[in-house]
């Protein structure tokens, strides 16, 4: 009996050392599934990542360009507005320049007089509307030529007291509407 109760003790512990073993293989294999599937779902996390990244990227593009955008149309807007009205000034500027030449014509009659009156008054008149209006005359006889401003269409030599690279005459007024040139002054220079 002690030999049955010897045999039955070696074949409990060779049946638990069996199931020991195969608990063990069964722990590996789950460890290794286990090591699988979070090494695939930590290869999902960093691919969802990066999708996440990338529009979070794509988002922040599109913000600011959109405020890009809007910071042109304002300035495109704010642009318009401050030379508004400088086509109609452009087509004002002959009628001046006619109404400039109609006033140095030399008048001996009466009549002739108070024509010249009532173009001065009309002179004088669109004179202080267009100024209402941010457009002035630009100044240019006797002043430093300035190819921005002015328009040289004749050069004579320096006499007397002038100085090179000076306007001495003025053939057609030049006007500005606030900082921008709406047509510019044609000069006679000085070299």
């Amino acid at each position: 009996m002690a030999e049955d109760k010897a045999a039955k003790q070696t074949g409990k512990e060779a049946k638990h050392q069996s199931k020991s073993a195969a608990s063990e293989k069964n722990d590996q294999f789950d460890a290794k599934k286990l090591q699988t599937k979070v090494t695939k779902l930590e290869s999902q996390v960093k691919d969802l990542q990066q999708q996440l990244d990338d529009k979070d990227d794509k988002y922040l593009r599109a913000e600011a360009e959109i405020q890009n955008m809007t910071t042109h149309f304002k300035k495109e807007r704010a642009q318009l507005l401050k030379y508004d009205g400088q086509d109609l000034a452009k087509s004002v500027l002959p009628v001046l320049d006619n109404l400039k030449r109609a006033l140095t014509i030399e008048v001996h009659d009466e009549n002739g007089q108070q024509l010249k009156k009532g173009i001065q008054m009309v002179h004088d008149h669109l004179i202080s509307a267009l100024k209402d209006h941010g457009i002035t005359e630009i100044e240019a006889d006797g002043k430093p030529f300035d190819p921005t401003l002015h328009q040289a269409v004749q050069t004579v030599p320096v006499e007397g007291d002038q100085k090179a690279e000076t306007v001495v005459k003025v053939l057609q007024a030049g006007y500005q509407l606030k900082d921008r040139v709406l047509r510019p002054a044609m000069v006679v220079v000085a070299q």
